[in-house]
């Protein structure tokens, strides 16, 4: 592959000539799996978990269980015209972009445990077309939205900073949610103090801070850029941080985490980290390739920016800078 010089603290994972042929014989291709389903034609468990499956969506789905998945992370081309390295998509009238949801989201669902939990991200213009599509098959119990502190800005329009993060369950109650593993450490500025002694907060060489229990406002997310180790050239690629807090809250260890759209593998790659088992879905090659290098670098690297000494810190606090890779 064409490599192109990068600026000296440029970070930008890239795929090397030398490297693909043994990325590319990691992934599970529809060919492959014809191979390996001579006597059923849906795979058994251990033969697509902690796997990236490479191909197209609906293909794929049918060799894969149903209810396998103790939660799905699912991140859908938004109603944007995007260039996905080479695979485009165009944006569309919300009713055409329903039923594009509405061609693969029943199928997914599918895949989810009796008390699993499922998170769909979006922006300001396909919330509403997220919101409709997840109602007619799950129970929703919240959304979460999430401050983007990256992007240019808009002359006839205010800038679009935000993004929305859909959490749905299929039985409301019966599904595993663990608050105090996402706690947030933030800076407390005006300590306060009761008999002396500080209330709600500790001291230490970083300085003052307080752990918090998290609301559906996040403003601690750090899109990821160009000196950062975990990123890659995929244009919607989502932080390792992000996606820790929806793996941290709504599984266990050993639990299995499927993604529909895998992108470059950020699911895959947090989840390893975090000790789960995954499985993803994703159309381009190279996307693959790219999730199953940062999978094989995860196995000696375990951190996850801005998540250390089991809680998140702030954006831009100290601890989060010291713990950046």
């Amino acid at each position: 592959m064409e490599q192109i010089t990068k600026a000296k603290n440029n970070r930008t994972l890239e795929l090397f000539e030398e490297e693909i042929s043994v990325l590319r014989e990691r992934l599970l291709t529809e060919e492959k799996i014809n191979s390996l389903a001579s006597s059923s034609s849906v795979l058994k468990n251990e033969e697509f978990i902690n796997k990236t499956l490479n191909g197209d969506l609906l293909n794929m789905l049918k060799f894969l269980p149903d209810g396998f998945a103790d939660l799905i992370i699912i991140d859908p081309p938004y109603n944007l015209t995007k260039n996905f390295s080479g695979l485009k998509f165009n944006s569309r009238s919300d009713e055409s972009y329903d039923l594009y949801l509405e061609s693969w989201f029943p199928d997914v669902c599918k895949k989810l445990k009796p008390n699993g939990s499922l998170y769909m991200c979006g922006d300001w213009k396909c919330t509403s077309s997220i919101q409709r599509v997840i109602e007619k098959e799950l129970t929703i119990m919240n959304r979460i939205t999430w401050q983007r502190e990256k992007g240019r800005g808009a002359k006839s329009n205010w800038k679009n900073g935000m993004e929305d993060i859909w959490f749905a369950v299929k039985n409301e109650k019966d599904y595993y949610f663990d608050v105090e593993a996402v706690k947030l450490k933030r800076k407390v500025i005006a300590p306060y103090k009761v008999n002396g002694k500080p209330k709600d907060w500790e001291s230490g060489d970083e300085g003052n801070f307080r752990l918090t229990y998290p609301s559906n406002f996040w403003d601690d997310i750090s899109i990821p850029f160009w000196s950062m180790s975990e990123n890659t050239e995929h244009p919607t690629q989502k932080s390792e941080k992000l996606y820790a807090k929806l793996i941290l809250a709504s599984s266990k260890k050993g639990d299995i985490i499927f993604d529909p759209f895998l992108g470059s593998g950020t699911s895959s790659v947090v989840a390893k980290k975090l000790e789960r088992n995954f499985c993803g879905i994703e159309l381009s090659e190279k996307y693959c390739m790219l999730a199953e290098k940062r999978l094989l670098l995860a196995e000696n690297d375990k951190t996850i920016q801005g998540y250390s000494d089991g809680v998140f810190w702030e954006r831009n606090t100290l601890g989060a800078q010291l713990k950046a890779k």
